[in-house]
């Protein structure tokens, strides 16, 4: 790269991490303060909520990037063209080119990280996070909470109650052995031990879902239940977010390896929205970046509905092809209107 590649390369990149560092805090900020509200339903100090929190930072960083990829080039091109850098370029007889070359090397550094990160980095990392996170959960300490708001006690079982100076009201139990189970008492006493959970419940019924699809009801004045708390002690309720590269190889997941190559190529049509957009017509006004904002945004919002629903890989691919066929023929067809 020569000498003005290398100083507008470096210009996006401080301009992007100054983008960088307000997201991720905001972001880090907003889940710490989510994961700080349990310690009004755990037995967990608030250093170790931190602890935790850390892990989320991987996560964070593939989800804000292409936000700090769009936000950190208008800042940066629009504080050139306000400092008529730009236009000094130009008059030295420096053609689009110059600013074609770093921004394709930006695109391919970008990519890099985005690569590590979403196909080892990220998954990895938030997996210890869910591990962490669900034996953390283990600590649930009852007396401290008002309203549960449906606790998942393990995978199998879940608790919902009022607690009045911890005299638990209103509590609902749903549970699986052989058969679903769910129980309302009135009042019970919540008991809990190192591996298990101990109800005694007060004025109630149970309901439980037989084979057969018959329903099966007893009320009751008096009822014991134990939860065995076993299933605690290792998470294994992994999803997509937690497989690596290699995980999803083995388990032959090629739909999440799409997924995850998507999320990484996405920055570059954010970068070439904004090249046709704004550089290559030399428009940096506030309507024009507002439009390369809504339509960037757009394309982050359909791609995050794509990967929630249940396409094929074919169909995937086909419905990408043709979102972006439709966005790059609107900007290439307004760019000649705009010539005209």
């Amino acid at each position: 790269m020569t000498k003005v590649d290398r100083y507008i390369f470096f210009e996006i990149v401080k301009g992007s991490l100054l983008v960088f560092f307000i997201f991720l805090s905001i972001s880090w900020l907003l889940q710490f303060t989510r994961l700080l509200t349990l310690t009004n339903l755990i037995q967990v100090d608030i250093f170790t909520i931190l602890y935790l929190s850390i892990f989320l930072i991987p996560n964070l960083i593939t989800v804000i990037m292409p936000f700090v990829i769009m936000f950190g080039l208008i800042i940066t091109f629009v504080k050139l063209h306000k400092d008529r850098e730009l236009i000094s370029l130009y008059a030295l007889g420096l053609n689009i080119q110059s600013i074609t070359k770093p921004l394709i090397f930006f695109s391919f550094f970008i990519i890099s990280i985005l690569i590590i990160f979403n196909f080892y980095i990220s998954p990895k990392v938030y997996k210890d996070y869910k591990t962490k996170e669900y034996e953390i959960r283990n600590k649930i300490n009852f007396e401290k909470i008002l309203v549960s708001n449906f606790i998942e006690i393990n995978k199998d079982t879940f608790l919902d109650f009022k607690n009045n100076n911890q005299n638990f009201k209103e509590v609902f139990i749903k549970f699986s052995d052989n058969n679903e189970n769910m129980i309302y008492a009135n009042e019970a006493d919540i008991i809990q031990e190192d591996n298990k959970f101990n109800f005694k419940l007060i004025n109630g019924f149970k309901i439980t879902l037989l084979e057969n699809d018959k329903i099966e009801k007893l009320e009751f004045n008096n009822y014991t239940l134990e939860i065995i708390n076993n299933s605690f002690q290792k998470y294994d309720n992994f999803d997509n977010n937690t497989f690596d590269i290699f995980d999803d190889i083995i388990n032959k997941n090629y739909i999440n390896i799409l997924y995850k190559i998507a999320d990484s190529l996405i920055v570059i049509f954010i970068i070439i929205f904004f090249y046709i957009n704004s550089i290559k017509i030399y428009n940096f006004t506030i309507q024009n970046l507002f439009i390369y904002i809504i339509f960037s945004t757009i394309l982050l919002i359909i791609n995050q509905i794509l990967k929630n629903s249940s396409f094929n890989i074919s169909t995937y691919i086909i419905i990408n092809i043709v979102i972006l066929f439709m966005l790059f023929s609107y900007f290439l067809i307004r760019n000649k209107n705009f010539q005209n």
